[in-house]
């Protein structure tokens, strides 16, 4: 019961900012809202907003050390998210007392109705969560924002998230690998409700066999991988921001992910086989 929810309405046309008034009206000691200015930042934008107006008024909304879990869409906590999220949170802390640390689960993937589609989010899409260390973290997310818990320490260090990051997530994943700690909890803490409207969905993943024609065509073609793009521009952004901070090797790991802005595909692949194997 010691939580209390900042909402902000990102310039919804719907009756969305009326709804959030009166749950801050029904509960006013745990919703907290924030003044509508009809922006749309994205989701992204949106919850860099929000981690720096929880930072600067929290006096205001009776914080001590100030934990941050991230909230969207329509997915459904189970019941112990936070007390087990905040439990490894202080187990991690106690460790590594002032590092940033990020805490974050699996989840069930489940349609419109609460179905179960798939037990383990993290199977389902073929995540190799034990690939976490920073090298690891530069080229492939493994952080749903959603099963998110993160502390002062991160949040003040990561703040405020680059414009040119690909989500927050994973920005909030690099800095706490960079400098503190990731903690990985292996069970689902999170129904994450996939349908036709879901800004990122749930893709199973299918591993490509090496005899198949479209494998050596994605290996050998010319053709440029949008998202590998936006890893080098968010690699670059961060090597700008934190070069000074970052250790040798973690610099090298973002020289080869920036490596992949290059517009020619095969060379693109190169980097991304290089960066990934680092």
């Amino acid at each position: 019961e010691n939580l209390v929810v900042v909402a902000r309405d990102d310039g919804s046309s719907d009756a969305t900012p009326e709804l959030l008034m009166g749950f801050a009206i029904g509960y006013t000691e745990h919703i907290h809202v924030v003044k509508a200015d009809g922006n749309n930042l994205g989701a992204s934008g949106s919850f860099s907003f929000l981690v720096n107006y929880v930072l600067k008024h929290k006096d205001r909304l009776g914080l001590g050390p100030a934990y941050m879990a991230f909230c969207d869409q329509d997915d459904i906590w189970e019941c112990r998210k936070l007390s087990l999220t905040m439990a490894a949170m202080l187990k991690a802390e106690s460790e590594q007392p002032g590092k940033p640390v990020l805490v974050h689960s699996d989840l069930e993937v489940v349609d419109e109705t609460s179905q179960p589609i798939a037990e383990s989010l993290a199977r389902f899409q073929g995540l190799e969560t034990q690939r976490n260390s920073f090298p690891n973290m530069a080229i492939s997310n493994l952080v749903t924002g959603c099963t998110a818990l993160i502390n002062e320490a991160l949040a003040n260090r990561a703040m405020p998230v680059s414009e040119q990051a690909i989500m927050h997530d994973w920005w909030l994943a690099l800095v706490a690998s960079a400098f503190g700690r990731v903690v990985y909890l292996d069970q689902p803490l999170v129904h994450y409700r996939q349908h036709g409207s879901n800004t990122i969905g749930a893709k199973e993943f299918i591993q490509p066999e090496p005899s198949s024609l479209s494998f050596w065509r994605r290996v050998l073609g010319r053709k440029v991988n949008e998202h590998l793009l936006e890893v080098a521009v968010q690699a670059g952004a961060f090597l700008r921001r934190y070069r000074n901070e970052l250790t040798f090797r973690d610099r090298v790991a973002l020289r080869l992910c920036s490596g992949m802005k290059v517009q020619i595909g095969i060379v693109q692949r190169l980097f991304y086989r290089l960066a990934r194997r680092f």
